[in-house]
């Protein structure tokens, strides 16, 4: 039978429209688990899904530690195509488990190779840097105004008395961005000396957190003053119009925040285009949108004059940075830092509190009537309060951090990793119950 021409027509667009329908078939969707807020996600999808209109992408939120567990768990061919995140010790925890996948010549060759003397891009191609951080205090103006509060520029300012109840943080076991601000600043200052700073800093917090996120909206409303926060939280705020500022403290660290892809997921093809995307010119644009206000990884000058007027330089702060980050370290102590955190602080904040302010009363007390007794009652309730339950030799232990990065599903790795954080919670009671007698009996003796 003849087809008549009409209909051989027809066929044929029916035909053209049949392996459009193929190929939009073939174009799959790419699951990205991130631990950034929606502002940067959004901005993100929105933008590649209107360049490449038969790819989706799919956002999973999630905290870093979380990310790093959902992807270990899942089998393959059942995985996410990208991970997404701020912690470049995540990435090494990744690729140690074999859960990356090399990405291939996707980095941007304008991008420099280091920010300071930290690589920008993983050398065998497992991870991408995808923009800078750093590390550093946001607070807010009106907020200080009001109670008469100087800003604070380093760490060490926020163990003055005149920051009790004034600060927020986050955990180190509930936001990657919150790990890497703390092992900077024990990185930068020492183990010892490092958590003596966190322990009397976390007691002047008004609160501890239940993500990231709740640091600078806390500081973003006035609900708190000062915040501990990467710096695009803080860089955010202050470029969104809300009363707040910013500042990098000398003890920081500029890295990269990274991008991979995920070994095993089912459309690596399209999770490349995504990658490539987010690293390109027009992807790193984005990173100066108020609402995400990033640094980006290409110098200002291959920016094309797009920065915003006095925009941090990445490039400038990593050279006078006094810490250069160790991801291998961080990465090795990652778990021991998140539980200590938990179990003396996050689990202790009020106990904690208590021995901090009855400090403060003692040594204002001390000021205005010296008296050695007391000074020797106040000194033996610092070192009570304000020291690590784990010191350096132990940290440095290789069977001690091999305990917390074994898998706790084993019961006799569950039951020792608990019996440690059960003994460092009570020490961490204990120690902060003796501290706040300690002041207690010092500032009596002063009456």
């Amino acid at each position: 039978m003849r087809i008549p021409m009409t209909s051989r027509a027809l066929l044929a667009a029916l035909g053209v429209l049949a392996g459009c329908s193929v190929q939009m078939a073939q174009a799959g969707t790419v699951t990205v688990v991130t631990s950034f807020p929606k502002e940067v996600t959004q901005a993100y999808k929105a933008a590649f899904e209107k360049a490449n209109p038969d790819i989706k992408i799919e956002i999973l939120n999630k905290n870093t530690v979380q990310g790093i567990a959902y992807v270990r768990e899942l089998p393959v061919g059942q995985r996410p195509e990208v991970f997404w995140a701020s912690a470049p010790d995540a990435f090494e925890v990744l690729g140690g488990l074999k859960l990356l996948e090399p990405i291939g010549d996707l980095a941007n060759k304008l991008a420099p190779a280091k920010v300071g003397a930290y690589p920008i891009n993983a050398p065998d191609n497992l991870y991408l840097g995808q923009a800078l951080s750093g590390y550093g205090l946001m607070w807010n103006t009106r907020y200080l105004a009001a109670n008469k509060v100087p800003a604070p520029k380093q760490w060490a300012d926020l163990v003055k008395p005149v920051y009790f109840g004034h600060v927020a943080m986050s955990s180190p076991s509930r936001s990657g961005t919150t790990h890497l601000t703390v092992e900077t600043l024990l990185q930068g200052e020492g183990w010892e000396k490092g958590w003596g700073q966190l322990l009397q800093i976390a007691g002047n917090s008004a609160a501890i957190t239940e993500r990231s996120f709740g640091v600078p909206d806390g500081v973003n409303s006035g609900q708190f003053g000062i915040g501990l926060v990467i710096d695009f939280f803080g860089l955010a705020g202050k470029y969104s119009g809300f009363p707040v500022d910013f500042a990098y403290p000398d003890v920081t660290a500029v890295v990269p925040a990274n991008i991979a892809l995920v070994a095993g997921s089912k459309n690596a093809a399209e999770a490349r285009k995504f990658i490539s995307y987010t690293v390109s010119q027009q992807g790193q644009e984005l990173l100066y949108s108020p609402s995400i206000s990033r640094l980006p990884i290409l110098p200002p000058e291959a920016m094309a004059g797009k920065a915003p007027a006095g925009y941090p330089n990445p490039f400038e702060i990593a050279k006078r940075a006094k810490v250069q980050f160790n991801s291998d370290l961080s990465e090795a102590r990652y778990n021991v830092v998140s539980a200590m955190f938990d179990q003396t602080i996050t689990f202790r904040l009020k106990e904690l509190q208590a021995a901090t302010k009855a400090i403060h009363a003692a040594e204002a007390a001390l000021v205005r009537k010296p008296n050695a007794n007391a000074a020797g009652l106040v000194k033996q309730a610092r070192e009570a309060a304000f020291s690590p339950v784990v010191n350096t030799q132990k940290v440095a232990d290789k069977e001690f951090l091999a305990l917390f990065a074994a898998n706790k599903k084993d019961a006799a790795v569950s039951k020792n990793v608990t019996a440690l954080e059960n003994y460092w919670n009570n020490s961490a009671r204990q120690n902060y119950e003796r501290a706040r007698s300690l002041a207690d009996q010092a500032l009596a003796a002063l009456k």
